[in-house]
């Protein structure tokens, strides 16, 4: 079959931004002299990671589906933007008053007393919420190519502020900061500059038209951007003021056991836009069917990311970051993300049957199993994280086996709207 439309430009982007992550890191590192100089900018990346898309992506995910679904039917989007803009806009203000109130606990128990780097993390989460809604008009108009711009630049515009700034000779962490940061808006503001985030007048827009199922897939992206930034969040918040660099070095790993996310969204981008096509057209047994090819691709690559974590993660680790993390170290944080990714295509399966309360609700177990075992299990830092990853995106997995189950055994069927908010529910970045 063609590949459907969108997957290669997409493509291209997921692999900018996921390779451009890795880059950051190394260059960032070099840069500052060590881990523990670079500890405080990586944990501002994974506290924005943990953050915006929780919020912004189901802003994204309902702005896409209600103007794709006003294509479909010939009518303009733009009083949808509008609705969707002021929703961003104060769930934005919102959070950051929030983050503000809660500054100095925050500064003081995450980012060791500096204040540059929460001024940044306020930055960075608003940054993205021009990007998020650009990205749900980008996927609900079809511009494609505008989404990946989007998606690419983020991680490319960072990379080369960061090397800027190593070549200027910059050796304080609040520069690196402001990249993370603004990095972001550049997509944005190209895309924006070009007219791809132009759309028609059209018919007024009831909130009842943006917000049907807004609240519980804002809940459950939360949770599920949470869990799987959980590990480091939970390692900089924990950690003695000697661990600083084995923390450091603990994050590295987490971003490498997160390959085989990005090869699942590759695969996504080309197996899930078929799907919705088969929803629309009501072939439920060709959806059960491609979807079940879904799960086995989902397994093996997460299966192939564990043995190959295992037997060469400490390898590659050594060469690409200069740091030192055992066979079981890597091999426990790629179980957890393999676990992570099968409960992500489980849930999104339940999010194509119509079933957004339920994948609240399973994200919420999986946080609530994170912060129990991460408690109870050891006395030793990176093993008790360890088991609570683990154990957290197991208790998903299943709270969501069990839940489509029951939509499939109640007769629901999808349809493409809700697969095209199942398509783009991906919680977390890089």
């Amino acid at each position: 079959m063609p590949l459907p439309e969108g997957t290669i430009p997409v493509g291209i982007g997921l692999l900018i931004a996921g390779l451009s992550s890795f880059a950051f890191l190394r260059v960032g590192k070099s840069a500052l002299g060590g881990d523990e100089a670079f500890s405080p900018v990586l944990a501002l990346w994974f506290a924005t990671f943990a953050l915006a898309p929780g919020f912004f992506l189901p802003l994204e995910q309902e702005l896409g589906r209600a103007i794709s679904h006003r294509r479909a039917i010939g009518q303009g989007a733009r009083p949808v933007v509008r609705k969707v803009v002021v929703l961003g806009a104060g769930l934005a203000a919102l959070v950051v008053a929030v983050i503000l109130a809660a500054g100095p606990a925050i500064t003081n128990s995450y980012f060791d007393g500096d204040w540059v780097m929460l001024v940044a993390l306020v930055i960075a989460f608003a940054s993205y919420a021009p990007v998020h809604l650009a990205r749900g008009i980008a996927s609900g108009s079809g511009r494609f190519r505008a989404y990946a711009v989007v998606m690419g630049a983020d991680g490319a515009v960072r990379v080369i502020l960061c090397v800027l700034l190593a070549v200027v000779g910059a050796k304080t962490v609040g520069p690196y900061g402001m990249a993370v940061a603004l990095a972001p808006l550049a997509g944005f503001f190209y895309v924006l500059g070009r007219g791809e985030l132009r759309t028609d007048d059209g018919p007024p827009a009831t909130w009842h038209e943006v917000t049907p199922n807004l609240g519980w897939l804002l809940l459950g992206s939360v949770f599920a951007a949470g869990l799987v930034n959980a590990g480091p969040v939970a390692a900089n918040l924990m950690k003695e003021p000697s661990q600083k660099d084995l923390v450091t070095q603990f994050g590295y790993g987490v971003l490498l056991s997160r390959i085989p996310l990005f090869l699942f969204q590759a695969v996504q981008a080309a197996l899930l836009p078929r799907l919705s096509r088969l929803a629309a057209r009501n072939e439920i047994d060709e959806f059960r069917d491609g979807f079940r090819k879904l799960m086995y691709v989902v397994l093996v690559v997460g299966a192939g990311g564990v043995v190959g974590s295992y037997l060469l993660g400490p390898f590659i680790i050594r060469k690409m970051y200069d740091a030192e993390l055992t066979s079981r170290t890597l091999a426990m944080l790629a179980l957890g993300s393999a676990l992570y990714m099968v409960a992500l295509a489980l849930a999104q399966a339940v999010i194509a049957l119509k079933g957004h309360a339920l994948v609240g609700v399973g994200w919420g177990l999986g946080m609530a199993g994170f912060i129990v075992v991460t408690w109870l299990s050891s006395d030793d830092l990176f093993r008790r994280i360890e088991y609570g990853l683990v154990a957290s995106s197991m208790v998903a997995m299943v709270a969501f086996a069990v839940a489509l189950r029951y939509k499939l055994r109640s007769g629901s069927e999808p349809t493409h709207a809700s697969v095209m908010e199942a398509i783009i529910d991906m919680p977390f970045e890089s």
